[in-house]
Order: C-alpha cells, then structure tokens, then sequence
C-alpha cells in the first residue's frame, strides 16, 4: 500500500477544488459577510505568501487573537499548511497567562481582530520575541495609541500586495498547531497537535457515531476557534464541504438563534451557558433544519437537553474531551435498541457522555494504579485515555510526569464509570469531588438536580469546611430572573433524589457561577470565596 503522509493540505485542496462553489458566512457589526471556499481558498494561499514576506520562520509560531471569522479560518490552513505552526490565544486567559502562553510558545507574529486589539495592547510591552502585529478589521472598536513601538500591519492591504503560494507537508509527524490548556491550576499547559493527528482526528468528527460532519451540513461553530480548535469542525467542515456560518464577536442568545433560523444551519456547537441563553430566543421559530446541537465544555444539565427535545424535538448531543484529546474523546448517541426507550430513559442516557470515539481507547482504573475497574456502571475511577490524536505529553514542560502514565495513558483528571456498553459518565472532577464524613458525594450530580428545578438558572457545588463533617457540600445558586425560592424549596426539591447524607448543608445566592476561560465553572473561585461560610 501506498504510504502518503496525513497532512493538512489534503483538507484544504478538497474544499479549493471540489468545493469552491459552497458558502462560508461571517457574522459581522454590519451585516453578514459572503464568501466561496473558491475565494477563501486562493487567501489563503496568499496569507501563505504573507508569511513569508514577513519573514515569519519556517516552523515559526503564527498566533490569533481573534473570534470565529473567514479570515480566522484562512489563519487556520495557511499556518500549518506552509509548515508554521498554529496558536490561537484565549482571549478569555487572565492577563498574566496570555503573557506566558505568548512567550513560552514563542510567538514571531500575531494576528488580532480590531475588536479585541485594546485587550491586547497593554500587553505588548510583555511578548518577548513578537515581530509583527497584524490588524484584522472587523468593523468595531478604537485603535490604541500606544503599541510599545509595533508597526500596526493592515491584513487586507498584505494580502493585496502577496503571491499565493503552493502548499506541500512531506512529514506527517510535523507540528501543526499549539493549543494551551485553560491553566485552572498553575500556568497553562501547552499541547502540540501535528499535521497527522488533526487528519485523523477530522476523520472521527465526520464518522456518522460521532458528529458525522458530511457535505450537505450547514455549521454554526459557536465554540470558539481559540478553544480546541473549535472541537475540530473548522477542519471538518473544510474537508468535507460543508458551508459555515461564522458567529463573529455576538454570541449572545438572540443572535445566534436568528443564524440558526434563518441560515438553516444542521449542526450548532456550543457550551452550555450558549445553549441556556439560545432556548428561549427559539420558541415558536423554525428550526426543522437542525439535525444536530453538539454541547460540551462542562456536564450538559438533563433540563438543558430535555428542554430543547421538548420545544425543538432534539436533544442536545452531549460530547466530551479537552484540549489533550484534539478535544474528541466520547460522543452520547443513542443506540439502535434505545430508540425505542421512554423519553425519561433516554434523558438518563444522555447525562452520560456518551461512548469514546472510534480511533480512541479510554480505560476507568484504581487511582494511582494501572487496575481496571469493573465495566458495571457502578464501579468508578480515574478515566485515562490514548489514541492517535491523544497528547503524549505538554509542550517544553516538566510537569507532563503528573498527567501520564509510565505506559502512556492520558490521565484525564476525571472521575467516571463505564458500563458493559462502553458508555462512560463523569462522577466529577478529582478536584470537585467532596469528602464529607469519610464517604464521598460527586457535585456533579448534585448540581444536575438542582439545574432542574424550574426556577433555578444555574447552580455550582462546592466543597467546604464544615465543623461536624470536616467537609460538606454547599450549593451555590442562580435564581431565574424574577423568580422567588428559598433554601428549603432547594432542599425539599432535592430530598428523595439523593441520599439524605448528600444534601447540601447550606445553600447561598448568587448573581452568577464565576467561569473559567473555556466557558467552564469556577469552582476553585468559589471555593476561595466562601471557604468559611459553613463554620459559623
């Protein structure tokens, strides 16, 4: 058999050329922006020539600072595809991290929105080894005065003056992108995906058990470009055609559910906090083109998903991965036989992740040991997984020991079961696991039944001191706007569904659950928060 290497230009020479009459939308301050892949295509390969002009090395870091546009998805292919390497800064990082993301990747240039540049100003003085600094006009916001002596590049007037150039990738194995980790605990962590495990990677997100990403899609890519590589449905859906609808810098409810009506998108990617402010905003619309809502990035709430089945007739398709899995690790579709199950089964079923994705093996073992548990649904564990597009280890990093096995699993950090099916649920996170009374209780579940109550919009369990139990759960809660709810409506609500022990042992109002960059709860800010508030 043939050996050809698995690299990215094989992506983007089907879009150039099968594809080229197919539609990509930016959604844009003035409008929506219309463009072919034909269009794109030869872009891109003029921002080829525009790295090279800039004199950008041949494995140089190219970074963006930048939301979900045409323009990023050009980045996106003309980097790797001209053997640079790929960064998208998280513009949602604390300062000081985006400092260090930016200088331990050693980043030549930066490619940034007009809208964002007055976050990253104040910056520049910080990036040690920056060379140039490129302007993408997005239509919104002021130009700083100060850019600590940057010659501010304009992208459009680059590309006017460059040459497309031919794009070839002989070794597989090349680094094609760095993506960092959202640096929960400690700086964040590096992770280098190559031009091999992004192919096969957007392989699985077109498999028809996983999002079977296929021609005839329409795709709104809610999750931002700078989160994972936007769970792989930016290459997926240059690879196979499919048109995209490109959100920009307003993700807000409103706005993303009028692309989902009136562009007819198929497939609608998101965290759970889009899907909570989208639901309302699509009572009464037409949404019969949706055929799939892929939600991630924190536990997706049973309510969440039985309220779109209820007002939509779909459910929201729960996924799971990181940064360290490309992020695909495990998708929940139903199986055959379970089509035929209640819809209170299927909702149980689905508050799982799902099954892990062809092409990658995960395991459930004995913390700290190697031993399988048992595949029972019952037994828990550390979930540990491999694959081909699975880190083996971060990037110019000593603490890539901590989250490896000697015999080279992924240890995820989660704690899960796994029943005889395949089909993995998350307890919790070590982390968030709570120790109260020598017995241990998940938050995860706690919170899910609290998200059901109807008049709960969001809730976060935490851990914290307590002067019987040395740690108890307390439940922090938001009201649903205008709605009135005591601590012992939550209780009552919760008794029976729980065991006694595991109620919370105090309930406390908030305006809103603190997020992490990626969109996920901050339960460490919490925690910190009130640390105290049961030991008075």
């Amino acid at each position: 058999m043939q050996n050809v290497p698995l690299a990215i230009p094989h992506l983007f020479e089907r879009a150039e050329r099968l594809f080229g009459h197919k539609e990509i939308l930016t959604a844009t301050a003035t409008g929506l922006e219309h463009t072919t892949y034909a269009d794109w295509a030869q872009r891109t390969r003029k921002l080829g020539g525009v790295l090279d002009q800039l004199g950008i090395s041949a494995d140089g870091r190219v970074a963006t600072f930048a939301w979900n546009t045409a323009r990023h998805l050009e980045l996106y292919f003309a980097a790797p595809c001209t053997g640079r390497v790929l960064h998208t800064l998280n513009l949602r990082l604390f300062p000081e991290q985006l400092t260090y993301i930016v200088n331990h990747a050693d980043d030549e240039v930066i490619f940034v929105d007009r809208s964002l540049l007055a976050l990253l100003a104040p910056l520049l003085p910080t990036f040690e080894n920056l060379k140039h600094l490129v302007l993408m006009d997005d239509g919104r916001g002021d130009i700083p005065e100060d850019l600590n002596g940057h010659e501010l590049l304009d992208y459009e007037e680059l590309l006017a003056v460059a040459e497309p150039v031919a794009f070839e990738i002989d070794d597989e194995n090349r680094a094609a992108g760095i993506c960092y980790t959202s640096g929960t605990t400690g700086n964040p962590k590096g992770v280098v995906s190559t031009h091999r495990s992004t192919f096969l990677h957007t392989m699985a997100a077109m498999a028809a058990d996983t999002l079977g990403v296929c021609e005839s899609d329409i795709i709104l890519p809610v999750v931002p470009m700078f989160h994972a590589n936007a769970w792989g449905l930016a290459h997926a859906a240059v690879a196979t055609g499919a048109s995209i609808i490109m959100p920009g810098a307003d993700l807000s409810g409103p706005s993303i559910a009028k692309l989902i009506v009136d562009e007819k998108v198929t497939l609608a990617a998101g965290v759970p906090t889009i899907w909570m402010a989208v639901l309302p905003e699509l009572e009464g619309k037409d949404t019969s083109s949706l055929r799939s809502i892929p939600c991630g990035g924190s536990a997706v709430p049973m309510s969440l998903s039985e309220g779109y089945r209820e007002q939509l007739g779909l459910a929201i398709t729960q996924a799971w991965g990181m940064t360290e899995t490309s992020p695909l690790a495990a998708v929940c579709n139903l199986d055959g036989d379970q089509q035929a199950l209640s819809f209170e089964e299927q909702a149980d079923i689905r508050t799982g992740v799902g099954r892990v994705v062809f092409g990658a093996e995960c395991r459930v073992v004995t913390p700290d040991t190697a031993d399988a548990v048992p595949w029972d649904g019952e037994s828990s564990g550390e979930l540990q997984c491999r694959g081909n597009w699975i880190a083996s280890g971060y990037y110019d990093d000593e603490r890539s020991g901590e989250s490896f096995t000697s015999d080279g699993w992924l240890r995820t950090g989660d704690v899960a079961t796994i029943d005889e099916r395949g089909r993995i649920r998350l307890v919790d996170r070590t982390k968030d696991l709570i120790k109260s009374g020598g017995e241990w209780i998940s938050s995860v579940e706690l919170e899910n039944e609290l998200m059901a109550h109807p008049k709960v919009a969001e809730a976060a369990v935490i851990g914290v001191a307590h002067p019987k139990w040395g740690e108890a759960p307390l439940a922090c809660v938001v009201k649903v706007e205008g709605a009135e709810l005591t601590e012992e409506e939550v209780l009552e609500h919760l008794a029976g569904k729980i065991a006694k022990w595991q109620l919370p042992k105090g309930v406390i109002w908030i305006d809103e659950v603190p997020k992490t960059s990626v969109g996920k709860f901050s339960k460490k800010t919490l925690r910190v928060d009130y640390a105290d508030v049961l030991m008075d």
